[in-house]
């Protein structure tokens, strides 16, 4: 999955830092390229965490608190941001990929190449 993310990073001109978590939230790989900023580190967790925790991309709190709902502030571990995606297996939530070091778009891109490459 990180190499499928990084591939893509590599072809849409951006560094990232990738981190998938479990079903519970815990990080279970951490992988960041060469030249990505530090503060990846900790927004890629928070991208997968939320995608975990509601079971939903991350990018759709970012789409409520464009359409003005600020109440998305409020919410523990919701990260208004795109490239955090939820992954399932056999329709069940089994962890999160969490991706940063573009710009929000680029991110979800790259998360979106994560999945595809373990079919989810």
């Amino acid at each position: 999955m990180a190499r499928a993310a990084e591939e893509k990073a590599v072809s849409i001109g951006t560094s990232i830092v990738v981190t998938v978590v479990d079903e519970g939230g815990r990080t279970i790989l951490v992988e960041r390229m060469a030249d990505a900023q530090l503060a990846s580190l900790e927004l890629s967790e928070r991208k997968a965490v939320s995608a975990v925790f509601y079971k939903r991309p991350s990018a759709a709190f970012e789409k409520a608190l464009a359409g003005g709902k600020m109440a998305v502030l409020a919410l523990p571990h919701a990260m208004p941001a795109a490239g955090g995606l939820p992954i399932l297996h056999d329709g069940r939530l089994i962890g999160a990929i969490g991706v940063s070091g573009g710009n929000n778009a680029q991110d979800e891109e790259a998360a979106e190449a994560a999945l595809s490459a373990i079919g989810s």
